[in-house]
């Protein structure tokens, strides 16, 4: 996995481990099982940190965002409207055109295979938007 946006001599990668062990609780683990679904699904993805401290993975645009709040994890498809979710993973962000999310609560399970098929649409729909 490439990585781009350093911050204080840190690349990506390294600010978004650091903030897994900053945070030190579920949400940390929950981070660090949704990347390392993320990393599976779209190897070629780029990590880059955003907006004063996000997480985003990239392929050729916004995959997903993944923040992290007081209850939940969040993880923000950028064209997650455009995409097929047969599992109905997307919770949050629902009435929105473009953007959908996903809430994990401390104690959800990840359906890893529903994750990774969801991550992978999102790559398909970003590289066949870059050819038009």
């Amino acid at each position: 996995m490439q990585e781009d946006g350093e911050r204080d001599g840190k690349s990506a990668s390294e600010l978004i481990d650091r903030r897994i062990r900053e945070l030190g609780d579920w949400r940390g683990e929950t981070l660090a099982r949704l990347r390392a679904l993320i990393r599976q699904a779209a190897p070629d993805a780029i990590e880059t940190w955003k907006w004063r401290g996000v997480p985003v993975w990239e392929d050729t645009g916004i995959i997903c965002t993944g923040e992290t709040y007081k209850a939940v994890v969040k993880l923000t498809f950028a064209r997650g409207a455009a995409l097929p979710d047969p599992a109905k993973l997307f919770n949050s962000s629902l009435e929105g055109n473009t953007r959908r999310a996903i809430d994990f609560k401390q104690g959800d399970e990840v359906d890893a295979d529903a994750l990774k098929a969801l991550v992978r649409e999102a790559v398909i729909l970003n590289r066949s938007r870059a050819k038009r």
